[in-house]
This record gives structure tokens, C-alpha cells and sequence, in this order.
């Protein structure tokens, strides 16, 4: 059984073979085909206001799908590798362990925001940026300098509190837990926060070319779980059916021809999370 990690409990073994099926994925072309995936899937949704991977209720099932496809190829390489989880709530700083050069690398120059340091540093040869929305070849970040604070525990707190999945319009300005932790195109809230917070890339239509969206998305997923389990009588999902703009429950979610929400709800015949 897949176990995902808190990164900061990784050994460093574990952190080597995570990085090195990354890049292994990057070679073969396989890595760039999740970007362009998220690319396209994202312009979608902004631009014919059918919202399936972002914006409504189906976000949190369509990232549980693709990070367990983007895992399973990680699993190629590595058998023993698994999406590790950043928890932002306690690892919140430019110092944190994941931004070590033995792990993602840090912030980027102040010139262009350039990584400058760790694998995934264009001056190390092995990740070029070839899907891109502007001109950079070259992994970008800025830690802390858009927004200067990632989410906090006490807002996590207060999002799994919500005893309601979705609610009626099901997008921007939906009430409900799933709106809470993704945020909206007026409202930060956690998920987009953490984008905004790292900058560069992650700040765009190809935020899979940073290698943290990963495990950002991975504590996303456990915020999901961790809500399905405090609630056990709550809707799992919503809405139901009956939907024009957004994905119900038991419809299929583009480009996964033959995953609906409903497949996604149960994450434990996939992975755990320690």
C-alpha cells in the first residue's frame, strides 16, 4: 500500500529517490505531459465557465485522480516513491525543510526569481521549463513576497468545521468546505494562497512545473480526508445531479474518460497517509 509522508519525516533516501523519479519522469517527456494536462484543463475551465478542475465542486476529486495518475508514474521509476505532503501550516517559512538545496531548492534570485539551487535549479542541467504561459526556461519562484503569510492551522481548523461539502451555486461564492479550502477569483482562502505564497510558476495555468505543487496538492488531499472522516454522515459530494456548469456526482470529469467524483470519494484502496 502507497503511504504518503509529512515531507518534514522523510529520510533523506526517501527525498533522493522522490527527486530522482521526478527527473526520471522529466526525461521521458511524462512529467511535461501532467503540465500541459493541468494546462489545458485550467484555460478550460476559466474560459467556457464549465468549471471541472478548478472553481467548483469537482476540484478536489479531479487533483485526487490526477495526483494519484501523476504517483503511479512516479511508481515507474520507483516503486517505493510517493507523493509527500506539505503541510504549510507548520512548515510556513523561506527556511522549512522542503526548500533545502538536498530537497526543491529555495527562492529564487531576486533578479528574475530564478532557482538557483537544489535539482530542480535550471543551472543544473536537468529541468528545462518546456510548457510554459511566458518565455521562462527556467524554474521561478518568490517565496513570501506577494503574500506574506502561508494559511495557519486555526484556518484549516475553521474550514473542517464546515459540515457541508458544497453548496447551491456550486463556484465562485459557493459556501461549504470545499469553497473554504480552495478559495475563489475574489478570495484567497488556503489552496490559492500557497500558490500566490511560492510565486513563479506555481502562480499559473502551469503550476505542475514546480515540483512543490505536488506535495501541496497532496496536503489538499488530506485536508479532503481529513474532512470526510469528521463528518461521516455528511454528503460526501454535492450537488448530486442536476447540474449544467459543474460536475455531479456521477459524471465523468474531462480528460478522465472514466472517472467520476464518485470513484474519487474513498482515497484508501489508492494510498494512506501517515
Amino acid at each position: 500500500m502507497t503511504v504518503r509522508k509529512n515531507q518534514a519525516d522523510l529520510t533523506a533516501s526517501e527525498k533522493r529517490a522522490f527527486v530522482a523519479a521526478v527527473l526520471g519522469m522529466k526525461r521521458k517527456g511524462v512529467y511535461d505531459e501532467f503540465v500541459s494536462t493541468h494546462r489545458t484543463r485550467f484555460a478550460t475551465d476559466m474560459n467556457t465557465g464549465v468549471y471541472v478542475g478548478h472553481f467548483g465542486p469537482s476540484f478536489l476529486p479531479w487533483h485526487r485522480k490526477f495526483l494519484i495518475d501523476f504517483e503511479r508514474e512516479l511508481q515507474k521509476f520507483d516503486p517505493s516513491v510517493s507523493i509527500p505532503y506539505w503541510d504549510w501550516t507548520a512548515d510556513n517559512t523561506v527556511a522549512s525543510s522542503l526548500w533545502a538545496p538536498d530537497f526543491l531548492g529555495g527562492t529564487g534570485r531576486p533578479l528574475d526569481d530564478q532557482v538557483m539551487d537544489g535539482p530542480f535549479a535550471y543551472s543544473a542541467g536537468d529541468w528545462r521549463i518546456n510548457v510554459q504561459v511566458d518565455s521562462r526556461a527556467f524554474l521561478a519562484r518568490n517565496l513570501g513576497h506577494r503574500v506574506s503569510t502561508l494559511p495557519t492551522k486555526a484556518e484549516v481548523d475553521s474550514a473542517l468545521a464546515i459540515p457541508t461539502y458544497d453548496s447551491a451555486p456550486f463556484r465562485d461564492g459557493s459556501a461549504g468546505f470545499r469553497s473554504a479550502l480552495e478559495g475563489s477569483a475574489g478570495y484567497m482562502s488556503m489552496h490559492n494562497r500557497v500558490h500566490t505564497w511560492v510565486w513563479g510558476q506555481m502562480e499559473s495555468s502551469v503550476s505542475p512545473n514546480d515540483p512543490v505543487f505536488w506535495l501541496h496538492h497532496a496536503f489538499v488531499d488530506k485536508l479532503w480526508a481529513d474532512w470526510q472522516a469528521l463528518h461521516p454522515t455528511a454528503a460526501k459530494y454535492l450537488p448530486a445531479g442536476g447540474t449544467a456548469d459543474v460536475i455531479d456526482l456521477n459524471e465523468t470529469m474531462p480528460p478522465f474518460p472514466a472517472t467520476t467524483p464518485q470513484d474519487m470519494l474513498d482515497h484508501t484502496p489508492f494510498y494512506t497517509y501517515a
